[in-house]
């Protein structure tokens, strides 16, 4: 709202002295008087240091890389720039904050966007003499950073502020006098987003400065939002981008073509023109080609997203990976070599890609991309040698930095070794599920410090939202929280989610919620059937899509003794026509309008089945969530109370769909009130405690 045991025991073997000290801790019984001072509380989250963004250098020798931790005195996450050195691991500072570090074609030299005032400013630092200089005076942020070929040019999108709607006008204001603001007129079909809140007049375009400073020149006009990123010809000549342009922009959804602007006429021209998205455009390192990333659009909740090539305008273009069925995630040129990143069974590899669309895995490690909840993720770059840099590790700690080369994967930073050989965190194993169609489910279970076999513990059932995106084993901090407090937390990969192919993610196309709920159930009864689960002592929470799931799950059963819905959708109708994305809802997830079909969204709406809801359930939502909007969360506290349901309505100030857990103490806060909400039902024994298995 997008084996593998055997790869994970390949992972720890490669890392097998960095990571042994760390997995002894977890694998050690604690004491039970050691397990309070040691566990995981949410004070740790602002101790947490995730990479982000690995960028190695031309040469292969240096990565400049985005450390993100948690300011205590801000309540805010903070980036920082390092650098790495490839052979010996040793870091030193780069810049106090800072993001979107990129290395010059010669490696000389690394730009990058800072803070400076109310916005970020480009700036470039020169590596010999360590100087840097602010080459932009931008009244918007930059974005989508890249270097011209020859190393004299930037180019960039940022913001170009307009005149919004108008109707009428106000009296003659009086000089002196304070009146109320003007009115807001909106006539755009997206006229919020979540996040940005309500969208300002203004488009994104495309831009070029000198490397060492000077005006910026504006490429690219129009009512349209062009996008990154952005990808120079071999000559100089020309900058790749998408957009959705044209008549009727606005209302195709997800139908961006790609275009090239020549970087001295600005001349424009499209290159392809196909019904679906064609994004991240680039250019080969001879300028001969260009790979892109799309699909056919059949209006389905999921498609792959498959890499293209096509010649040098995107010409007779052939897609590479429809034999892979996974859906890619990022591609990338080096010199005439492609490397891309995919999920496979909730895990992102990164590989090279063959001329006939092969792939060779060069490191199945990656992760990264938030810290409360395990989603896939991770970034990746590579250097002219073939030198893979990107963030990697597993669940005992947020993501690294490490490196792939000559078949070997090698961890170069252990950023939170410091603070995590303190903490008991709680081991995370896979759990075999099989669902009522025979269909395995990958699962995750992850128990107390300390816990024993053959006792059984409280759980937690935790579910992603999307519905179509991934979990995976990774570190995620509402995890350890809810274990640490004596839960098993159980989450799984039910049908619709990503990484298992297409046919398995629309299992739910146009039928959602349905036999996921099906896959969920399975999970918690392999969790009781492990020995782990106390039946007696279940639980289950989720965000967005898993908010749906949530409460769907209390609507169809009270196997649970408490739940908490987090940023759900309730009713269909009702957020398809308050969502940010307007129109996307009724195009891609029923077979008509709301209108038209009122009984088909009301077949899938969780506020269908509150009449059955017995299920004491908390409802938590960001105060400015505009995917589920508030109004959503609050139908559904409304009906619980109406129902005489035990509840309670948790919102969180500020906070967006995106940004839910943005703020350390928010995210600390929202998993500690959804503890106390479980904690006030659930069965014998206080928390921590742990009842033998029958």
């Amino acid at each position: 709202m997008r084996s593998t045991t055997a790869a994970f025991a390949a992972l720890l073997a490669t890392g097998a002295l960095l990571l042994a000290p760390a997995l002894q801790a977890q694998d050690r019984p604690v004491p039970a008087a050691d397990a309070a001072n040691r566990a995981f509380t949410g004070n740790d989250l602002f101790g947490l240091q995730m990479a982000g963004d690995p960028q190695i250098s031309p040469d292969g020798r240096t990565i400049v890389y985005v450390r993100r931790s948690g300011d205590v005195m801000t309540d805010r996450m903070q980036s920082s720039l390092w650098l790495v050195d490839v052979a010996s691991g040793r870091q030193s500072p780069f810049a106090a904050s800072g993001s979107s570090p990129r290395w010059s074609p010669d490696g000389t030299r690394i730009a990058y966007a800072a803070g400076d005032g109310d916005h970020s400013q480009l700036f470039v630092r020169w590596l010999a003499t360590g100087a840097s200089a602010r080459i932009t005076a931008l009244p918007g942020d930059p974005g989508a950073l890249t270097w011209s070929p020859d190393g004299r040019r930037l180019a960039f999108t940022a913001t170009v502020m307009g005149d919004g709607a108008k109707l009428g006008r106000a009296p003659d204001k009086p000089e002196g006098a304070k009146w109320a603001e003007p009115l807001q007129v909106i006539d755009r079909i997206t006229y919020r987003a979540d996040g940005p809140g309500y969208i300002k007049p203004g488009r994104d375009h495309v831009f070029v400065v000198a490397a060492d400073g000077g005006a910026a020149r504006q490429l690219t006009f129009g009512g349209y939002d062009d996008a990154g990123p952005l990808s120079w010809s071999a000559d100089g000549s020309r900058i790749l981008f998408a957009a959705i342009r044209g008549k009727d922009a606005d209302r195709r959804v997800m139908d961006s073509n790609l275009y090239a602007v020549d970087a001295n006429s600005a001349v424009l021209t499209q290159l392809t023109t196909r019904d679906g998205p064609d994004a991240s455009p680039r250019f080969s390192g001879d300028g001969s080609r260009v790979a892109w990333l799309g699909f056919d659009d059949k209006r389905r909740g999921y498609e792959n997203s498959e890499i293209w090539v096509g010649d040098r305008n995107a010409a007779g273009g052939r897609s590479l990976t429809r034999a892979l069925d996974r859906s890619v995630e990022d591609v990338q040129w080096v010199g005439n070599t492609l490397y891309a990143t995919y999920d496979d069974r909730g895990m992102r590899k990164v590989a090279r890609v063959g001329e006939g669309g092969g792939m060779t895995v060069l490191a199945d490690n990656l992760k990264g991309g938030g810290l409360d909840r395990p989603y896939t993720g991770g970034d990746f770059s590579v250097s002219r040698g073939g030198v893979v840099a990107y963030t990697g590790g597993d669940g005992s700690a947020p993501a690294d930095i490490w490196v792939a080369s000559g078949g070997k994967q090698r961890r170069l930073t252990n950023l939170n070794a410091t603070m995590l050989e303190a903490k008991a965190l709680a081991p995370i194993r896979k759990l075999a599920v099989t669902a009522p169609d025979g269909r395995a489910i990958d699962a995750w279970l992850a128990t107390p410090p300390g816990w024993q076999p053959g006792t059984r513990v409280p759980l937690i059932l935790e579910i992603h939202g999307g519905p179509h995106s991934a979990y995976s084993p990774s570190f995620a901090s509402d995890m350890q929280l809810y274990a640490a407090h004596g839960y098993a937390v159980l989450w799984t990969n039910p049908r619709g989610s990503t990484s298992y192919g297409a046919e398995f993610a629309n299992l739910i196309d146009k039928d959602y919620p349905s036999a996921d709920y099906n896959d969920l159930m399975a999970a918690v009864d392999a969790a009781i059937a492990d020995g782990t689960a106390d039946p007696n002592n279940l639980f289950v929470t989720g965000g967005s899509g898993g908010g749906v799931l949530t409460a769907w799950i209390v609507g169809k059963n009270n196997r649970f003794k408490a739940a908490a819905t987090q940023k759900p959708v309730i009713n269909w109708i009702s957020e398809a026509l308050t969502m940010d994305a307007t129109l996307f809802t009724s195009r891609y997830w029923f077979n008509k309008l709301p209108w038209e079909d009122p009984m088909d969204y009301w077949r899938h709406s969780p506020l269908s089945l509150v009449g059955n809801v017995k299920t004491p359930t908390l409802v938590v939502v960001g105060s400015e969530d505009y995917r589920t909007p508030v109004s959503e969360a609050e139908q559904y506290y409304a009906a619980l109370q109406i129902r005489g349901v035990p509840t309670a309505l948790v919102k969180v100030p500020g906070a967006s769909h995106g940004g839910f857990t943005a703020r350390p103490s928010q995210s600390a806060a929202k998993a500690s009130a959804i503890l106390a909400w479980f904690d006030r039902y659930r069965g014998t024994g206080a928390p921590g405690q742990a009842t033998p298995a029958q």
